[in-house]
């Protein structure tokens, strides 16, 4: 199994027949919660070091195209597979919230036991970060895949590694450390990262004049 990936956080009850809000943590939530979905649960603010098991990471994909993909999801809770599953029965948007009914939540009082509990799948089960129509050319990739890519230049020379990606209004950004301390902002474009090469564990960074030297 892979590490537990977070997908949603559960909110308040809506209505009185067991439906809940989700606080989405996913860049795809029509496929992450699309009735018979099974989803681990897991109660926010579990150590991971006291369970023993991979700290949950962020479902979002990163593109480095011209547009940004959406907000990522907290590091620092757990999931552990003798966890209870929740199958999703109905999801639907209301006013801008997902809403969605789990089997065996009939009630608000069964509705209001699960608030705050996290969500997660299995990153060995998270697929493609493109849905299945996207026109995306292969260009996109999740989050976790690129953090702790090497970064180097067109000519070799190391960077340093890829420590998180930063989904900002004016699109994603690679933070790259460097050797002497701090961190390159590297926009994740096309033009200036042409090369992302997951088998080979490195990035290719090719920054215009100056880039380098605005950190």
């Amino acid at each position: 199994m892979g590490e537990p990936v977070i997908v949603g956080r559960v909110g308040r009850p809506h209505g009185v027949r067991g439906d809940v809000t989700i606080d989405v943590r996913t860049d795809l939530p029509e496929r992450r919660f699309a009735p018979g979905s099974v989803l681990g649960r897991q109660v926010a603010g579990d150590s991971a070091t006291a369970a023993g098991v991979p700290a949950a990471t962020g479902d979002s994909g990163t593109g480095n195209g011209s547009t940004g993909t959406g907000a990522t999801s907290p590091l620092g809770a757990t999931a552990t597979s003798t966890q209870p599953m929740l199958r999703v029965v109905t999801s639907r948007w209301h006013s801008g919230r997902l809403l969605v009914r789990f089997d065996g939540v009939g009630d608000r009082n069964a509705a209001e036991a699960l608030r705050g509990t996290l969500l997660t799948i299995d990153s060995d089960e998270s697929g493609s970060p493109a849905e299945p129509d996207d026109d995306d050319d292969g260009d996109l990739w999740w989050d976790r895949d690129l953090v702790g890519l090497r970064a180097q230049t067109p000519t070799g020379e190391p960077l340093g590694d890829v420590i998180d990606v930063i989904h900002s209004p004016a699109g994603e950004m690679l933070a790259i450390s460097r050797a002497g301390g701090g961190e390159h902002l590297i926009p994740f474009v096309r033009e200036i990262v042409p090369t992302v090469d997951l088998e080979a564990g490195h990035i290719v960074v090719d920054p215009p004049p100056g880039l380098l030297d605005l950190d």
